[in-house]
């Protein structure tokens, strides 16, 4: 699965997701990929906020700096291991970000790879489970990254891209509270595929193919 997804405008995340602190600045967007920065939302001292962070794990290296690295998924089979990823688990730095959709690509007859827009239906924002990483320099300068949280695919998902065995972790707004403050085995107890039945699709243009492509147009029905 190629993982891009579309941030919405500040207005609609607070309405789905509101935060004690919004301390978060962006806008909205239209092609996010994995290393650029995204809200995310988390709790802190018992309070919620709203933070921006780096999308994909960083990690300080042996000599004290830190490095990058393009892990900006990890399968919810893997939050037992991986000492960085198990150790956020277990210490409950549990996240979410908020998505307007995300792009599939589905391979054609003809061989070439049709991308296709993914959303919740009626549902202008959702929420994707995340897990929040800190990395500190020697010299104290601290790095916040984030990766989203994959579960199985369910079958439009499957569909639209058959070598996909994952999807995002899709949250119901009922659940936020609980997975962001709630114990490590209730809150894995709401990793599961979202219903195939409350979520919609439609195929696009190939503007999305290209980092250098933003805005509205990405989104709108098309075909390559």
């Amino acid at each position: 699965m190629t993982w891009r997804v579309v941030i919405p405008n500040r207005a609609e995340v607070d309405g789905e997701i509101p935060v004690a602190r919004p301390w978060w600045r962006f806008s909205a967007r239209f092609n996010v990929a994995i290393t650029q920065t995204i809200p995310v939302a988390r709790m802190h001292e018992r309070e919620s906020e709203g933070v921006m962070m780096r999308w994909g794990l960083a990690r300080r290296s042996a000599d004290g700096r830190i490095s990058f690295t393009a892990c900006g998924v990890v399968p919810s089979s893997s939050l037992q291991s991986g000492t960085q990823i198990h150790t956020a688990w277990l210490q409950g730095q549990r996240g979410i970000v908020p998505l307007a959709g995300f792009f599939l690509w589905q391979r054609t007859r003809a061989g070439h790879y049709q991308p296709h827009y993914v959303r919740v239906a009626n549902r202008p924002v959702f929420g994707v489970a995340a897990l929040w990483v800190r990395a500190e320099t020697s010299e104290g300068d601290v790095i916040e990254s984030c990766a989203l949280i994959a579960v199985d695919a369910n079958p439009l998902v499957a569909e639209l891209d058959s070598a996909a065995e994952q999807m995002p972790g899709i949250l119901h707004q009922s659940d936020y509270d609980a997975w962001l403050s709630s114990t490590v085995a209730e809150s894995k107890q709401l990793l599961r595929p979202y219903p195939q039945t409350q979520m919609t699709c439609h195929a696009v243009g190939p503007y999305v193919n290209h980092l250098k492509f933003d805005g509205p147009r990405l989104i709108m029905p098309g075909r390559r």
